[in-house]
């Protein structure tokens, strides 16, 4: 298992803690990824040295830990909190569809990152194993649901699952967060469309 990242750094130059190196160092990965982006390039867009960023991380690789484990920690405090939803696995699934938007909108930029890893390196495999975790646990949501007669029953569960969040993910690519539309209206419109088109409607 690879080491916990640690949460908080010493304190260095002012103005440039480690939460807001953090947040340079995700802005240049999306921007350039993560393979093309430098400790070099890093210190540069921060106006520091190099030993300065190392006074709060060991390497570029602790800074992508911390940055993926803030989207995936998000995602899994939204599947713990699926314990307190009363009702059927549909209504399980719709929260964490609609909770998962709003940690998407919560934590853009990390989010971001998280899905554009392909698993060229130790922290990106075992975020990626992360993230298939999250997956199947959606997919085990789908096939509850499924079998209770809530979902259509010809739409592969894995298939519903990765569509599901699919249309979740896709947000990333267009969604900013100053377009007027804020977290709860964005997750309606998500679990409207998806919902209405995966939903078994019953004879009334």
């Amino acid at each position: 298992m690879t080491e916990p990242p640690r949460t908080q750094g010493r304190r260095g130059r002012p103005g440039y803690d480690l939460e807001s190196l953090l947040m340079v160092a995700v802005k240049l990965f999306n921007e350039r990824g993560y393979d093309g982006t430098s400790m070099e390039d890093l210190s540069r867009k921060l106006g520091i040295t190099k030993s300065a960023i190392y006074h709060h991380v060991r390497s570029k690789d602790e800074l992508l830990q911390l940055a993926v484990g803030r989207a995936l920690d998000g995602l899994f405090a939204e599947v713990e909190r699926l314990d307190e939803v009363e009702g059927p696995a549909i209504d399980k699934l719709e929260q964490l569809v609609r909770a998962s938007v709003g940690v998407l909108v919560q934590e853009l930029p990390f989010v971001t990152l998280l899905l554009r890893i392909r698993g060229n390196t130790k922290v990106e495999k075992a975020a990626l194993a992360r993230r298939r975790e999250f997956d199947q646990i959606v997919t085990d949501l789908v096939s509850k649901a499924a079998a209770d007669g809530d979902l259509r029953p010809d739409v592969d569960p894995a298939t519903s699952a990765r569509l599901l969040f699919g249309m979740v993910n896709s947000l990333v690519e267009w969604y900013r967060p100053r377009g007027g539309v804020d977290a709860e209206t964005l997750a309606d419109a998500v679990a409207t469309v998806a919902f209405d088109g995966l939903r078994l409607q019953r004879d009334t």
